[in-house]
């Protein structure tokens, strides 16, 4: 008599999950993390003071700079190195006040209708109605952007309506389900509804969400400190970006190191949390995803 076969478990764990099905969401998680060693881990290895240095300007790449040196003949791959810690934190932060306020927000219109979801609704649809670009151009113009928190406020203002009217139809039809009505009908409270019946069968979708909403605020990072409406000192991925183009990196081959250095590590991010985002999407969808 042969050994029956071995059976075959029901369930999966989430990274086995992710890294059986998703071959290229696992390459965005290792680039991830490549990148937020670099950002947060290599200022540590990489240290000193990169001053300006009239005699090294477009200097070649070293060994004591492996890119080169740019206009003011600082080395490039300090700044690489040093730049994208702030990017990064900004970034993150814009994604987690433009999820919450779009989760709250999005919630409240679909539990409470009448007069605010009304108003919730067209003031969301107006901010979309405007490209991103403007409406951060325009707030950027009236708000002195001297402060990190202050920039990822302005980036989650132009963030949080999609993820709002999203969450509101689907919270819609969570409210008539059973034990959404059960909830109700034992009078628990509205935040017990939102906080422990409704949002947590939508955790997925935020968490989605969240890292689109991050991609979306590099974006915008980068456009204002390219349009130089942001004044905060310091080393950044988007001010080698504004002070290269504005040397004419462009039409200098000795300074297109500044240019495209930078850049390279800006779509390199973007493309790490672009996988990410799609894998979860493949890995939490239901129809998607074969156990």
């Amino acid at each position: 008599a042969t050994d029956p076969p071995p059976v075959r478990p029901q369930t999966k764990s989430f990274w086995r999950i992710y890294v059986e099905r998703n071959k290229m969401g696992t390459f965005g998680i290792v680039l991830l993390v490549l990148i937020l060693l670099l950002a947060f881990i290599g200022p540590f290895f990489v240290e000193g003071e990169n001053r300006t240095n009239i005699e090294k300007i477009y200097g070649s790449p070293s060994r004591e700079a492996p890119l080169g040196y740019d206009h003011s003949g600082r080395d490039i791959w300090y700044q690489i190195v040093h730049g994208g810690r702030s990017l990064l934190l900004v970034s993150a932060l814009a994604a987690l006040l433009a999820t919450f306020v779009g989760v709250a927000l999005g919630a409240l219109m679909a539990l409470l209708g009448g007069w605010i979801d009304s108003s919730l609704q067209m003031l969301a649809q107006v901010i979309i109605t405007i490209p991103a670009i403007i409406l951060l151009g325009v707030l950027a113009a009236f708000v002195r952007l001297d402060n990190p928190f202050l920039l990822a406020v302005l980036l989650a203002i132009t963030s949080w309506p999609g993820l709002s009217l999203a969450v509101r139809s689907q919270v819609l039809s969570l409210k008539e389900r059973e034990y959404v009505e059960a909830a109700r009908m034992l009078d628990l409270g509205m935040s017990h509804i939102m906080f422990r019946e409704v949002l947590p069968n939508r955790m997925s979708y935020i968490l989605i969400n969240f890292v689109f909403a991050m991609s979306g605020a590099v974006y915008g990072q980068v456009a204002l400190y390219f349009l130089g409406l942001v004044s905060m000192s310091g080393v950044n991925w988007g001010i080698m970006i504004q002070e290269a183009f504005r040397r004419g990196a462009v039409f200098n081959t000795d300074s297109m190191m500044g240019l495209i250095a930078p850049i390279f590590m800006i779509v390199m991010l973007i493309w790490a949390l672009t996988l990410v985002a799609r894998s979860l999407e493949d890995i939490f969808n239901p129809r998607l995803r074969e156990l």
